[in-house]
């Protein structure tokens, strides 16, 4: 493998790894919004 293959392919890994992360924080939110009303729904704070 040349060095030009190499880079491109950590820029591919660290894109891949910036979307993951992405996703697992955007899940962890929904995950959290969805608890807080399904909390609320069931009368949590009355």
């Amino acid at each position: 493998m040349d060095i030009v293959t190499i880079i491109v392919a950590l820029i591919l890994v660290f894109i891949a790894w910036k979307v993951l992360v992405g996703l697992v924080k955007f899940g962890a939110i929904a995950l959290i919004a969805v608890a807080a009303v399904w909390f609320v729904s069931q009368g949590g704070f009355a």
